[in-house]
């Protein structure tokens, strides 16, 4: 399953968005305006979301999602253009990328903020394969709750795989310590040919078979499925 989605017809509005709405509502500087005119053609708003569009309920971190379409100029765009319209826009955004008959999806997990009314918390940007344009979308996640469906549409973009009863925000926290063990692990992996001691090389062989060890668990820790989204 992808995350370029087959949404119902009843969810399109296909409104392009000019980029000045996108600027002023992020704060957009200088250089990433001038990012934007090199990378971005156009910016569609290609669906809406929503309890009247999708007769599923709102919940209170996810009152809509909307799905944006991005025709790029080149091969390849910068997140930070990604956050700024993620910074824009106060709903649950994902995204889809145009680049010549390639498509790939693209989305950050947004909720509101515990600290401030009426601003988002945004993780970094996932993204998926580039597959053909015209390749068959799949449908959408079955969900009882526009929250539900939220999740169940990032599923496939996360790096690692589901546990039972982990939830959307554990799983992408343990992404990152995934990540962290591996830098970990390369730092360990090019101290250890550097050093010419032996005693030093041991301890090193040590903390690396430990590293490793724990990289394999975080990816596959008991309960969890096997292998990567």
């Amino acid at each position: 399953m992808t995350a370029i989605y087959h949404y119902p017809p009843q969810t399109a509005l296909k409104r392009v968005i000019p980029k000045t709405r996108i600027y002023d509502g992020a704060k957009a500087s200088t250089a990433l305006r001038e990012r934007f005119v090199r990378e971005v053609g156009q910016i569609v708003w290609a669906h809406k979301l929503a309890p009247e569009t999708l007769n599923l309920p709102a919940t209170a971190a996810v009152p809509e999602i909307q799905v944006f379409r991005l025709s790029l100029k080149g091969d390849s765009l910068h997140d930070d253009i990604l956050r700024a319209i993620d910074r824009a826009v106060p709903f649950p955004v994902m995204f889809e990328l145009l680049a010549g008959e390639r498509t790939q999806a693209t989305a950050a997990f947004k909720r509101p903020s515990d600290a401030a009314t009426g601003k988002w918390v945004v993780s970094e940007h996932m993204r998926g394969a580039w597959t053909a344009r015209e390749a068959p979308r799949s449908p959408l996640p079955v969900a009882v709750t526009l929250g539900a469906l939220y999740e169940g549409m990032l599923s496939p973009l996360m790096p690692v795989a589901p546990v039972a009863g982990e939830d959307t925000e554990t799983r992408l926290a343990r992404a990152a310590q995934i990540k962290a063990k591996e830098r970990e692990i390369a730092q360990l992996q090019s101290k250890l040919k550097r050093e010419s001691q032996f005693n030093i090389k041991v301890t090193l062989h040590g903390q690396l078979a430990e590293a490793r060890a724990e990289f394999e668990h975080m990816k596959t820790p008991e309960g969890g499925d096997k292998g990567t989204t």
